[in-house]
């Protein structure tokens, strides 16, 4: 499936020789990633065909007179496009030509030289642990050096990953995103100008019965054990008063393994939940607690007359989704600063013989797409399974496992539509939001 990759704006610059360039800015999963030009993009396209021929997307064309504004809006969004196409193919995205590049432009984009350093990894308990790493280390290879440091078996990496978290007041936290592989956790971190960010590791799967998988290794054991227990203090995970009763029993008996069998059996244990939001569904304006897992989006709805109402969508009834942006004011005489985050996630949904577009008002829209996305995936590997028939890619599970795919059996359920609308100049402050502006590109 496609990566968040989007180009919301650009910005032109004078070059050393008088002339004039024009700057991309590049988001990944609604913040800024890095800033690219051209000419660089095409260097790396014609690297990457040197390595995997002619199977890449194709590469925006050069021009060779000035573009019109129309040739310049077409320029950004095939380039958009071909990021968004580009790591489809696992061999690619596992590339050093791949990672080196992005690796590269992250650093020079936000001037940050390769040096060691130390980095905070949050646990779900509080605490952290601090390691030693380079600032050009990537997610990967940070969450090898954190899984030996606290003896994780490698074989389970893929079950774990490294995600932007938000400490909030009265000991809430907000899940912003989840770190790319070929992510630079130090850099981002850095850039990001959200209040009390921190880089924290949780598990990264959707079936909470993939418990079972990594209670033979302690140390895994004892990390979905800790994030069962901060979901049930956060409210994330619903309890019965019963359940809850039990529950305390055995967590001051320590018996994690009981633990987590019965916490599989609570309300929403192993979800995502996102912070409150706006829907449309059953009438438009209503406020939302969106909850993701379990092949499941579950929502608590609070309707206008101050009722509420949860409503359950079964994935296998959502027919496909897109992450649309609504606008943002943005300061283009500046750094390309964003401030507001403007972001819907809609799903086509069919039920009793009828199709809908549900849609959600969220800053968290392509976490809630990546949530779907790794809901799908682990419900193929489920069906091949069941089919050994079937070869289906294993994203994201490890180097170790991998399974070829037949690209016949690979659907695209996930779109980006960066919505064409005027868009007001204004200075901005943020760094987390996507837009679409017009820009004149020579």
């Amino acid at each position: 499936m496609k990566m968040h990759f989007c180009i919301p704006v650009s910005q032109q610059r004078p070059d050393t020789l008088g002339g004039r360039y024009v700057l991309y800015s590049v988001y990944l999963d609604g913040f800024l990633f890095c800033r690219v030009r051209y000419s660089q993009l095409h260097r790396w396209n014609e690297q990457l065909r040197r390595v995997f021929g002619n199977c890449l997307p194709p590469f925006p064309p050069k021009y060779y007179l000035a573009m019109t504004t129309s040739m310049a809006d077409e320029r950004r969004d095939q380039l958009e496009q071909y990021l968004q196409n580009v790591p489809m193919d696992p061999n690619v995205l596992r590339s050093d030509v791949f990672v080196d590049f992005l690796k590269l432009l992250q650093l020079d984009t936000f001037n940050i030289t390769t040096k060691k350093s130390f980095l905070d990894i949050f646990l779900p308990d509080g605490r952290s642990i601090k390691v030693e790493i380079l600032t050009s280390d990537t997610a990967e290879r940070i969450l090898e050096v954190v899984s030996h440091r606290i003896g994780l078996c490698q074989e389970l990496l893929g079950y774990f990953s490294l995600f932007l978290i938000q400490l909030h007041k009265e000991d809430k936290l907000s899940v912003l995103k989840k770190m790319a592989d070929f992510e630079l956790p130090y850099v981002s971190l850095q850039s990001s100008e959200v209040e009390n960010c921190k880089v924290g590791l949780r598990k990264w799967y959707m079936d909470p019965s993939l418990d079972a998988r990594l209670m033979d290794c302690r140390v895994a054991g004892e990390l979905i054990y800790l994030q069962a227990i901060q979901d049930i203090e956060k409210e994330w995970a619903k309890p019965t008063p019963a359940q809850r009763e039990k529950l305390e029993v055995l967590q001051k008996e320590d018996n994690q393994t009981k633990f987590l069998v019965l916490s599989r059996e609570v309300h929403h244990y192993g979800y995502m939940q996102l912070d409150p939001c706006i829907c449309d569904y059953p009438e438009p304006g209503c406020e939302a607690v969106v909850s993701v897992g379990n092949d499941q989006i579950s929502c608590c709805i609070t309707l206008p007359d101050n009722k509420t109402q949860d409503v359950v969508f079964q994935m296998n009834k959502v027919k496909c989704w897109q992450v649309t942006f609504l606008g943002t004011v943005l300061d283009m005489d500046g750094p390309l600063r964003t401030l507001n985050q403007n972001l819907e996630l809609r799903f086509k949904y069919s039920e009793d013989s009828r199709c809908q577009w549900v849609v959600f008002y969220t800053k968290q829209a392509f976490l809630l797409s990546n949530c779907l996305k790794k809901m799908i995936t682990e419900k193929m590997v489920k069906l091949a399974a069941e089919n050994p028939e079937m070869q289906i890619e294993v994203p994201e599970q490890g180097k170790s496992k991998r399974s070829h795919i037949q690209q016949n059996q690979q659907k695209d359920y996930f779109s980006f539509l960066p919505r064409k609308s005027k868009i007001s100049i204004k200075v901005a402050e943020d760094d987390c939001v996507f837009g679409t502006i017009k820009e004149e590109d020579l």
